[in-house]
């Protein structure tokens, strides 16, 4: 007894201590060992606990308000964008996907499915399940699947596109896509992490594209969930999407008749087999009587309740919303993925942090534009006087004895006129001139580089306009997605 109180205190001790070494050992292999090289199991518990912890919070569960996206999802959509305009078998892209996610074509292919299903993001083809009824996709082999022009314009802009190593360094993946679009609140999203849970609702894209005209604007604005399922909603305890908030929906029932109840909608999460099964487990508890229950949804929800005689109907619809899933109580809780930390905020803060990011996206993208243009005009401008003045015809030039002397050459023979350049002049840019052919420079036409250069030099003024006054431009880019 005595042996065991001694091995106990020295756990717990092995314990104290071990709170106190910094991240970097705490998390290393040798903190869990003792001075013998032997494990010590309560710190072996600890650390790979909260390693584990750790990367499913960052990399599985839990979506990035960089991009609005899970890792699969994004690897999933990356994967897509490398294919061509065609419809792709969903295996071939789930097996494509497989070469930057490491969990396995199951997990792959339900993301794919979900995406596919919100119909904003993925063309589908195929029979992909029914939201409404809780129907699952057809197999892999026999549906296909591509990007929708709505996605490749908001969603992709390699130029500004930061890449990483896949998880066994043998493709690149983006750290996170240039999203141009509050993504993240038009799919809403959905994950269950280790300590803690990740439930945003998805909201209408109109909605969101005037709300974030009216913040760009300096407007008030609100947002309010928008469910594929339809339902009618109480929102008095929304909280902005905050943690803490909740909000009830109902199914939508109708009166066809005396003896007969439709319902129309259903509350978001819920599927016509799982409404109609609350229903008969309350019937036969004996909440509500029910003679027959008929499931006719196809594109829309259409459930016909056959009450007995007798029967209020009204009493019915009042037992239904009580006794049954035809309403349902759902917690939001946006929790996201910010600086590598899980933060709890709510939709307007999300919509504002994706705005700022759309106006920044929007800038980098014009000012690698405008440097493109100018390196055209420089180019430009030094082929028109490399030939103007002929200078491939100098003697100097033609017996240069190396590389060395005929830049020299050519910048002393442009000297006078590198100085006007729209940026200083390297040798680089010279040597550029050296490997002119000479079939280019018999057809090169004057006037016809003039215009060209002009054309530049409008195009650059007017991005330099554009770049004064982003805002305004990111308003018209919303405009732009709300026409289309």
């Amino acid at each position: 007894m005595m042996k065991e109180n001694n091995q106990n205190e020295h756990i717990d001790e092995l314990d104290q201590n071990s709170e106190h070494l910094p991240a970097s050992e705490h998390s290393s292999e040798d903190s869990i060992k003792d001075g013998s090289g032997s494990y010590v199991l309560s710190g072996m518990y600890r650390n790979w606990f909260l390693s584990y912890a750790s990367y499913v919070i960052l990399e599985r569960a839990v979506p990035h308000i960089e991009d609005g996206l899970k890792p699969v999802q994004r690897r999933i959509l990356y994967t897509m964008s490398q294919m061509d305009d065609r419809l792709i078998k969903v295996a071939n892209i789930v097996g494509q996907t497989m070469s930057l996610h490491p969990h396995g074509d199951a997990s792959i292919g339900d993301a794919l499915v979900q995406l596919g299903q919100k119909d904003l993001l993925i063309d589908c083809q195929g029979n992909w399940g029914n939201i409404l009824t809780g129907d699952g996709a057809a197999a892999a082999r026999y549906i296909e699947a591509r990007l929708t022009p709505f996605a490749k314009e908001v969603l992709f802009s390699d130029k500004i596109t930061d890449y990483k190593l896949s998880y066994d360094a043998t493709h690149k993946e983006p750290v996170a896509l240039p999203v141009k679009f509050p993504l993240l609140l038009a799919q809403g999203a959905e994950g269950i992490a280790v300590g803690l849970s990740c439930k945003i609702l998805p909201h209408n894209v109109r909605e969101l594209l005037e709300a974030c005209i009216a913040y760009l604007k300096g407007e008030e604005f609100e947002l309010y969930p928008d469910f594929p399922t339809g339902g009618l909603m109480d929102i008095s305890r929304y909280n902005d999407g905050e943690r803490g908030g909740q909000i009830k929906v109902r199914a939508l029932i109708e009166k066809k008749d005396a003896k007969t109840l439709a319902i129309t909608e259903i509350p978001f999460g819920r599927t016509t087999s799982s409404i109609i099964e609350s229903i008969m487990r309350a019937n036969d508890r004996g909440n509500i009587k029910v003679r027959k229950i008929d499931d006719k949804t196809a594109a829309t929800v259409n459930i016909e309740i056959q009450l007995p005689p007798g029967t209020s109907s009204d009493k019915t619809i009042d037992a239904l919303y009580a006794f049954t899933d035809c309403e349902v109580s759902i917690a939001p809780n946006c929790c996201v993925i910010r600086d590598d930390k899980p933060e709890f905020l709510n939709i307007t803060e999300v919509l504002k942090d994706g705005v700022e990011r759309t106006m920044t996206y929007l800038r980098t993208e014009l000012k690698i534009k405008l440097a493109e243009l100018e390196e055209q005009h420089l180019k430009s401008s030094l082929e028109e006087l490399f030939i103007q003045r002929r200078i491939y015809k100098d003697k100097e030039f033609e017996q240069a004895k190396n590389l060395k002397v005929a830049i020299a050459h050519i910048r002393e023979r442009l000297s006078d006129a590198l100085e006007g350049m729209i940026r200083p002049v390297t040798d680089d840019d010279l040597k550029l001139l050296l490997e002119l052919r000479m079939a280019r420079i018999l057809r090169f036409n004057e006037e016809k580089n003039q215009l060209f250069i002009k054309g530049l030099e409008k195009e650059m003024a007017e991005i330099k306009e554009t770049l004064n006054d982003i805002r305004s431009y990111t308003i018209k880019w919303y405009q732009k997605l709300l026409k289309e």
